[in-house]
C-alpha cells in the first residue's frame, strides 16, 4: 500500500476538519435522507467561510515564508561562520 503525500495528507485533514465543522453547525435533523433548505444553506455558507479563511490563511503564510526563510538562512549562515563552515575551537589540520 502506497502513502499519501505530505500535501495530500494536511489537504484532507483540513477538508475533514471543516466537514465535520460545518455539518456539526448545520445538521440538526437525521430524520431524512436528504437536507432541508435550512441546512443546505447554513452548510454552503459555512463552507464558502472556511475555504475564505484558509485562502487568506495561505496568503499570508506565502508572503511571509520568505522572509523566514531567509532570516533562518541568515542565521545559520551566521552560525556556520564566515567560509559557511562550523566555529571550531581547534585549528584546522595541515602542515604546521
Amino acid at each position: 500500500m502506497t502513502r499519501a503525500s505530505p500535501q495530500l495528507r494536511d489537504f484532507l485533514l483540513v477538508y475533514n476538519r471543516m466537514t465535520e465543522f460545518c455539518f456539526r453547525h448545520c445538521v440538526c435533523n437525521l430524520n431524512y435522507r436528504l437536507l432541508t433548505g435550512r441546512e443546505e444553506s447554513c452548510l454552503d455558507s459555512c463552507a464558502a467561510r472556511l475555504v475564505r479563511a484558509n485562502h487568506r490563511l495561505m496568503g499570508a503564510y506565502v508572503g511571509l515564508m520568505p522572509a523566514l526563510l531567509q532570516r533562518r538562512a541568515a542565521e545559520h549562515g551566521a552560525a556556520a561562520g564566515p567560509a559557511g563552515l562550523p566555529d571550531s575551537p581547534e585549528p584546522a589540520p595541515g602542515p604546521a
